[in-house]
């Protein structure tokens, strides 16, 4: 059995890198599979919401290719003379709400045809709301969008019915557990906001830059800590390879938009007739092989301690592997990156050296 419908399109924010889940629509059109639900958050809101107002795939498409800084970012100069550390952000909020207007107009969730929920933090309260529940379907979507792409500092909270909004990756960058809730059949999760590329320099670039790249590690660290216990339904994890990109990086546009329609399809066409929409865990799930670089390797014990069914420390205080070959998910091996010294090291492994042990197991009990 392979991937089918019904099933619930979660895009998570990342800035500039949402214009990839572009090329995820595409390659889900292409398919014939259409999400009976789709869950936005940030950038990932924006789409969710030109494509649950149904404007045509290949005019949200034109207008994600032409989308320049300026159609988003303007300082705003007179906000930071005179108000100065009580300005309520960095950019004016004026560019981003046209933009917004322009995708979805004054449409509110109750004219919408398609489901849609938009992931928001309340400011004051720290209260996660996702407006297009029941009770919460009345209000502008592009109030809501706003709200969810506005990174605190960055841009004005929005303010709602008297309370005041930002984005939605304050608190969950990529709400699967919502969609697993509200939703029908396997979750479909598009993650171009958690990234464990390595930077340089970044220290040089300024308090944006330095700020952006401090939420990339948070709302990474979020996303593992929320599914390391994951069980039903069954997660599909769609990683686009945009990592070298940054959240405020223009000039790759069609680069986004293609490496998200290649990374869907290779995700569905890799789930292969084993995939059960009605299983569990995350997928796709690949063969690996660990190893260790001992000459690098110093004894510091960090991989023991993230990974002790995996890790020990051998009679000479090296680490030492227990099961080289495993079943790896796209959220596993964050000891790799972790290790001081780059002492570890993975290569995808042939199927047939597959462990019938998965690493997943010791740390994913059987609770949701």
């Amino acid at each position: 059995m392979t991937f089918c419908a019904p099933f619930t399109l979660v895009l998570s924010g990342g800035g500039l890198r949402g214009l990839a889940h572009l090329g995820v629509l595409r390659a889900l059109e292409e398919r014939g599979l259409e999400p009976s639900l789709v869950v936005g958050s940030s950038m990932g809101s924006l789409i969710a919401a030109a494509w649950a107002a149904e404007m045509p795939l290949r005019e949200m498409t034109s207008r994600g290719l032409a989308v320049r800084r300026r159609d988003i970012f303007e300082v705003a100069h007179l906000d930071m003379a005179f108000k100065r550390m009580r300005s309520p952000a960095i950019y004016r909020r004026e560019p981003l709400d046209a933009l917004i207007r322009l995708l979805v107009g004054d449409r509110t969730f109750n004219d919408l045809s398609r489901p849609l929920l938009i992931s928001t933090t309340e400011l004051n309260s720290s209260t996660q709301v996702f407006w297009g529940l029941p009770g919460l379907r009345h209000v502008r979507v592009a109030d809501a969008v706003f709200a969810s792409c506005a990174l605190p500092g960055l841009f004005p909270p929005r303010e709602i019915e008297d309370r005041f909004y930002v984005d939605g990756a304050v608190l969950e960058n990529l709400p699967v557990q919502a969609a697993a809730f509200y939703g029908t059949g396997p979750v479909l999760a598009v993650d171009v906001g958690a990234t464990s590329a390595i930077r340089s320099h970044v220290e040089e670039e300024g308090f944006a830059a330095t700020y952006v790249r401090g939420l990339e590690i948070v709302m990474q660290t979020m996303v593992q800590t929320r599914l390391q216990h994951w069980t039903a339904p069954p997660l599909v994890m769609v990683h686009p390879r945009v990592e070298h990109i940054g959240l405020l990086g223009f000039g790759h546009n069609r680069e986004l938009v293609e490496e998200g329609y290649r990374a869907t399809l290779d995700v569905l066409d890799g789930l292969g007739d084993g995939f059960d929409p009605a299983g569990h865990g995350i997928h796709p799930q690949r063969p690996v092989e660990i190893r260790i670089d001992r000459p690098r390797c110093i004894g510091c014990g960090m991989c023991v301690m993230q990974a002790p069914w995996l890790f020990e420390m051998d009679d000479e205080n090296r680490a030492r592997v227990r099961h080289p070959i495993q079943s790896w998910s796209p959220l596993d091996g964050a000891y790799v990156r972790h290790c001081p010294t780059y002492a570890i090291s993975s290569r995808l492994a042939p199927e047939r050296r597959q462990t019938s042990r998965p690493q997943a197991a010791p740390r994913r009990p059987d609770s949701s």
